[in-house]
């Protein structure tokens, strides 16, 4: 054998060599190509071997479960007696509170954030009280009262949307609107705290009670969440000033302005 073909033989394709030589010839195993998991409306999904994610749609029980509220800072000064209020009995009005001192003169901005965490309360007549508390404080302070202490509101606020309580989330949408209709400039005061408040409202927004042909007695008492959240958004824009409208959209973008209709 000449040196020619001995260099012949040693650059021949392997698979030929197995091949001559009955050796069985292992197949390199091919690699799969891993599929991409994408998100929806995104530039990647248009390609053909992606994964398209679903859209995230939260459960009904994420959003009915109430999360358990412990022992608030109202209930505690409550029942220490720390409050200047008692109940009365009007013929006229029913049940309400009274107090003790001129409202005018309390310190704001330590007796209303602790009665903006008695939101959070379900039980009579914590819940009372400081629903009470609240729309008196707010009525008889006025602008240069509780300005000062909205810093201090944000907390209670948020504590009482994340609840997922209804009847909680209700009674802190209105105390929302109070504010903003008894109290002038404070809805420009509120749009720094737009990212605390406004996360949880995504969830209800589209909570409208679907009757059909049936009536409605809720719409007396304002129950339907998803009316209350519509209308607490309106306000908000109403009275945020120019700047309103821009963070509602960033953090609610299914949210459309009143004032472009």
């Amino acid at each position: 054998m000449s040196l020619f073909s001995e260099r012949k033989n040693q650059y021949q394709c392997p698979d030929k060599l197995c091949y001559q030589k009955n050796i069985p010839v292992i197949s390199k195993p091919v690699k799969k190509a891993k599929l991409q998991i994408v998100p929806p409306f995104s530039i990647q999904s248009l390609r053909r071997k992606n994964v398209i994610v679903e859209p995230f749609k939260p459960n009904e029980r994420m959003i009915t479960k109430p999360y358990p509220v412990g022992e608030t800072l109202f209930r505690k000064c409550y029942e220490r007696g720390d409050f200047p209020i008692i109940m009365v009995f009007d013929p006229s009005l029913g049940q309400k509170i009274a107090w003790k001192v001129n409202i005018k003169e309390i310190d704001y901005q330590y007796y209303l954030p602790v009665f903006f965490t008695g939101l959070c309360e379900i039980e009579y007549p914590y819940n009372f009280y400081a629903q009470q508390g609240i729309e008196d404080l707010l009525y008889f302070g006025g602008r240069t009262k509780v300005l000062p202490s909205v810093p201090q509101l944000i907390l209670p606020i948020k504590n009482a949307l994340n609840t997922r309580n209804r009847a909680v989330i209700g009674q802190t949408l209105k105390i929302i609107q109070a504010m903003l209709t008894c109290v002038g400039g404070i809805g420009m005061a509120l749009v720094p705290y737009y990212r605390q408040i406004l996360p949880p409202l995504n969830m209800y927004r589209e909570m409208n009670a679907n009757t059909g042909q049936d009536i409605d007695y809720g719409q007396q008492k304002r129950e339907n969440i998803g009316e209350l959240v519509q209308e607490t958004l309106e306000l908000l824009e109403k009275h945020g000033g120019d700047d309103a409208f821009i963070n509602i959209k960033y953090i609610i973008p299914t949210y459309e302005s009143i004032f472009l209709h």
